[in-house]
């Protein structure tokens, strides 16, 4: 049986002088694919679609080995049949935003069917911060206002909640433990930012970085208490 992956980010694309471009995170998904010129789809739906950000996207990927394109559902899709665009790609790459309007977009299209579907034929998933969340349980999310709140309704194609920008945002850290604490959340993995969570079929396969420094963290309960364990994390620079 082939196996299905998923790398969940806090990270990936890296700022340069000229814009957004690959890390060390996103070659590294992409070398999963096993394809010379895989074909690599960004999904921007946190975001509203933005126009920006799908520009960043295409110009990030100028010279490099891949065929891009984009799903954006904002005001309409942009492709005739969703389940046939999706099915033909490689690697799927979900941005960041709100990870509430995410879920609550993509139940309304089928796309969650769609992309469970694709995780299941070994189409790579992937992404950053919501596009992290999205493939969990639940996590941690600012999508309701600027105080941090959970989101219990993930996918849940990982049995697992999940914790993002657990070095950079304050509240992160002390939100994510408490709402495992009182049951809200499941036990989890939080990821520092720069560092990313690679899943093979629903197991955590190894955690990579492209920041000396940077974590991931498995987080439990352990009776009334919480158990958080920095797990070793492999550096690709």
């Amino acid at each position: 049986m082939t196996e299905k992956h998923i790398v969940a980010c806090s990270g990936g694309f890296q700022r340069s002088p000229g814009g957004i471009q690959f890390g060390p995170i996103i070659n590294y998904i992409l070398g999963l694919s096993e394809k010379d010129t895989p074909k690599f789809c960004y999904i921007g739906t946190a975001s509203g679609d933005s126009a920006e950000k799908i520009a960043w996207f295409y110009n990030a990927c100028i010279g490099q080995n891949v065929q891009p394109s984009h799903l954006q559902l904002f005001m309409m899709p942009n492709v005739s049949n969703i389940r046939e665009f999706i099915m033909s790609q490689d690697v799927i790459w979900v941005g960041g935003g709100s990870v509430a309007n995410l879920l609550a977009l993509w139940r309304l299209h089928g796309l969650d069917s769609i992309l469970k579907e694709a995780w299941e034929r070994s189409i790579i998933l992937s992404g950053s911060s919501a596009g992290s969340i999205c493939w969990h349980t639940g996590g941690t999310t600012d999508s309701f206002g600027s105080e941090l709140q959970p989101v219990t309704n993930g996918l849940g194609l990982l049995p697992f909640s999940n914790g993002v920008h657990y070095d950079n945002e304050e509240r992160r850290r002390p939100l994510f433990q408490q709402l495992i604490k009182d049951g809200t959340l499941n036990e989890g993995y939080a990821t520092d930012d720069g560092v990313a969570l690679h899943y093979k079929d629903q197991t955590l396969h190894q955690s990579i970085s492209d920041t000396p420094g940077k974590y991931a963290y498995h987080v439990a309960k352990n009776g009334d208490e919480i158990l958080e364990t920095q797990l070793e994390t492999t550096l690709f620079t």
